[in-house]
């Protein structure tokens, strides 16, 4: 099996062994240097119709890179897309459901599917909307997240509520629900309005046991703090 570690402190890469006929598959553009024994390709994985369901869901590329040990053992660094931490992440016993954007690389055992979610959470999610992604399968996944990232252990009678901007990945034996604000009063339209007056966006509340990996920056709110800036 690829055996999948973080090197580097700040900004770090994910370095990959491959033995000769193994491979793992990454997001778009993810690939920064392979040895030669390796092989990229870009494919769409599952075909078009996976494709297109994982796109709308996880804010994927519609084409995946694929690295493959075609001539012998090989090693490769990958990169996300924004800056910040990574985690691997062991699937088999235990699955994930990830957050648009967190993905990074899996080995070939890892399955992404897409799943639908309930009309609530789909309406206020930033996570696909009527579509979320869920892993199947095993073997090893990469996941990153804007800042540096930390675990959260959710267990019964101490349920936790995260902004759902910083979320990235989570236990799928997790309950979650989303809702415009942190209190439990105030109706749709009050909640509305606080959300919108004291700063608060959606939150996930989460209830069960599992764990929650979450990101220290808010990718959206960066995004609009340097647009306001003066050139």
């Amino acid at each position: 099996m690829p055996v999948f570690n973080i090197t580097g402190d700040v900004d770090p890469f994910l370095h990959v062994s491959l033995a000769k006929g193994e491979k793992i598959y990454c997001e778009s553009n993810a690939m920064v240097m392979m040895e030669t024994n390796l092989e990229l390709k870009g494919k769409m994985t599952g075909g078009i119709g996976a494709a297109l369901m994982r796109t709308f869901a996880n804010g994927e590329s519609f084409f995946q890179q694929h690295i493959e040990a075609m001539r012998g053992d090989g090693d490769c660094l990958l990169s996300p897309t924004l800056p910040g931490a990574m985690r691997v992440l062991e699937v088999g016993a235990q699955q994930y459901m990830i957050s648009d954007g967190a993905f990074v690389a899996a080995s070939s055992g890892v399955e992404l599917k897409v799943r639908t979610q309930s009309l609530g959470n789909a309406l206020f999610a930033q996570s696909g909307g009527f579509f979320i992604t869920e892993t199947a399968g095993s073997g090893q996944l990469a996941v990153s997240g804007f800042g540096a990232m930390s675990i959260l252990e959710v267990t019964p009678g101490k349920d936790v509520v995260i902004d759902n901007a910083h979320v990235v990945c989570w236990d799928n034996r997790l309950q979650y629900e989303i809702s415009m604000t942190t209190g439990s009063s105030g109706g749709f339209l009050g909640n509305l309005i606080n959300s919108q007056t004291s700063g608060e966006g959606m939150v996930l509340k989460f209830s069960g046991t599992g764990k929650i990996l979450v990101c220290s920056r808010n990718r959206a709110a960066f995004l609009a703090w340097t647009q306001s800036k003066p050139a």
